[in-house]
């Protein structure tokens, strides 16, 4: 039977989960909708963001671990957006950005990553303490205060984002690349150097959403797999580069697995969210949010 205290606890962990969700969904759409590039190798961003918070608070400091997480927010993104710009130089540029091309290049990529980090990190799950602890109390359980501040973090960094594509030079070219590379393109836009721009910055979100993770679910090399599996999910909901609905995709996606993991049970919830995809292709192609706009 299910309870009112249940339900409440249900929907505060979908929540959080909704929202370091829309954050990893986001770069993995921002990548697809401007390169139309598919990055199999996206959830390897979230796992060294994670392994990079936890070298910060464990090995690099070992301070108290509010320092070690504010450390890692700032070198984290750095570290995982200067390994995407040197895979875009090195790798997707090289072979122009093929559709097909670059799923068996970002497939290699995430091989690379994984294993490099096994050899370097180890083959152990490591966890965190959290920055910050304190429980917020209701009237029939305590929870996480740490998880909130996560939601609202992620929350913040979403909308730090959508200002930087809506009212910025640099979102302005994403924007017109998004469209048409080749005019953008004969109108003076870089577009090089906004493929190399939008594929860091998909991969800095994905390390900041592992940053957030890693004190509720440590830091392992095989933990990219969930986030990749989920981002997929969302971007197909929501339409393949639609922002729009990928936000709106990862909210209900996001507090509908949270939810059933909690009440039920997470195999579960991986099973209805795969079947919701397959629904989608045959009923939507296009995604829940047809429209091309961001």
């Amino acid at each position: 039977m299910i309870t009112g205290p249940a339900l409440l606890l249900a929907l505060l962990e979908g929540t959080v989960g909704a929202a370091v969700l829309a954050l990893t969904a986001l770069g993995l759409s921002l990548v697809f909708g401007v390169m139309r590039v598919i990055n199999i190798a996206h959830g390897e961003f979230v796992m060294l963001g994670a392994v990079v918070a936890w070298w910060c608070s464990a090995d690099l400091l070992d301070a108290h671990p509010l320092l070690g997480f504010v450390v890692a927010l700032a070198v984290a993104p750095l570290v995982v957006g200067a390994i995407a710009i040197a895979a875009d130089w090195l790798v997707l540029r090289r072979i122009a950005y093929d559709p097909e091309r670059t799923i068996v290049a970002t497939m290699g990529l995430l091989y690379i990553l994984q294993q490099g980090v096994l050899m370097g990190y180890g083959p152990d799950a490591r966890p965190l303490d959290p920055p910050i602890y304190f429980r917020v109390q209701f009237p029939w359980f305590g929870y996480s205060g740490y998880k909130l501040i996560v939601a609202g973090l992620a929350l913040l960094l979403l909308g730090a984002t959508w200002l930087l594509l809506s009212r910025t030079r640099i979102g302005l070219y994403m924007r017109a690349t998004r469209l048409d590379s080749e005019t953008a393109q004969a109108f003076g836009v870089p577009v090089k150097r906004v493929y190399a721009t939008v594929f860091a910055l998909g991969a800095m979100l994905a390390a900041l959403s592992g940053v957030l993770i890693a004190p509720i679910r440590g830091a392992h090399y095989l933990m990219g797999a969930d986030p990749l599996l989920l981002s997929f999910i969302v971007v197909i909901v929501g339409g393949l580069g639609n922002l729009r609905g990928t936000l709106l995709a990862a909210a209900c996606i996001g507090i509908g697995e949270g939810m059933i993991s909690v009440l039920f049970s997470p195999t579960l919830s991986k099973i209805i969210a795969t079947l919701l995809v397959a629904a989608v292709l045959v009923i939507r192609p296009g995604g829940l949010a047809r429209s091309t706009a961001t």
